[in-house]
């Protein structure tokens, strides 16, 4: 797979959603950088993988017909650039449903899981969501995004400069390059196979973060399964929608952090 990466020490693997690629959970560098500025060693030393998941970006789709292979495809991607080293993932929407399985699948090695307005009801029509609201109308954010203000406004709760720029850099980029007859086919398999929470209990730290105002996945279904994650800090930020990362970005990058120190803190 076709992946960027940034920093050195211990491996971390972020997942963006569907419709788009790598690009779209580069904000989270944030978490990074400013522990880098603060000089915190709990949330510096992190190697940080961003994959195209297969039909995004430049990874071809192949073989890839399902979220399982999906899963399958970000296994044999950790296998080649990680190893049996430890390492934590972090997945965005569709990502997040790969990290789920994948941190299930792979519990002993995983350091921890971080989970970004993630899909846990592949159906649409059986999400617990609300109906879709905007709290900030900005009708020059919306001419900023140009020929993509359907794309904008179909997910943005908060319309404002800085939204509609992380559109334009981080979500846009992504969607024009991403191939239409993968995610036709990967949507008609979308379901996993098997429900990572059906196993025993993922004990490691873990960080649900969702928005209020998310339309798409909503917040009631992550909840249902925070018993699961005896470890995890779940958030419902509000003011935030589908791309809670980019409506709130201070408060998701200090919710990072602290699942980074978290991680750091676990006994040897």
């Amino acid at each position: 797979m076709n992946f960027v990466e940034h920093g050195s020490g211990t491996p971390i693997v972020l997942l963006h959603g569907f419709d788009a690629d790598h690009r779209l959970v580069l904000p989270l560098e944030s978490a990074f950088t400013a522990g880098a500025a603060r000089e915190d060693v709990a949330t510096t030393g992190w190697r940080r993988l961003y994959p195209d998941l297969p039909g995004f970006g430049s990874t071809p789709i192949g073989d890839a017909a399902s979220t399982d292979d999906v899963v399958e495809r970000v296994l044999a991607f950790v296998d080649e650039q990680i190893g049996d080293a430890p390492f934590a993932i972090l997945g965005d929407s569709f990502g997040g449903m790969v990290a789920r399985a994948v941190a299930h699948r792979r519990r002993e090695q995983v350091l921890g899981l971080g989970l970004l307005a993630a899909v846990f009801v592949a159906d649409s029509d059986a999400r617990t969501t609300p109906e879709q609201t905007v709290l900030r109308r900005d009708d020059d954010a919306v001419a900023q995004v140009r020929d993509k203000a359907d794309d904008y406004t179909a997910v943005a709760v908060v319309q404002s400069d800085d939204t509609a720029r992380h559109f334009l850099e981080f979500a846009a980029p992504g969607a024009e390059l991403a191939d239409k007859n993968a995610m036709k086919k990967l949507a008609e398999n979308y379901e996993l196979g098997e429900q990572p929470e059906e196993e025993a209990p993922f004990e490691k730290p873990t960080l649900i973060l969702t928005g209020r105002q998310d339309h798409l996945v909503g917040f009631g279904d992550a909840l249902r399964h925070l018993e699961h994650y005896p470890r995890a800090t779940f958030a419902t930020l509000d003011g935030a929608g589908h791309n809670v990362h980019f409506e709130r970005p201070d408060l998701v990058s200090a919710l990072v952090a602290d699942w980074l120190t978290r991680m750091r803190d676990l006994p040897a």
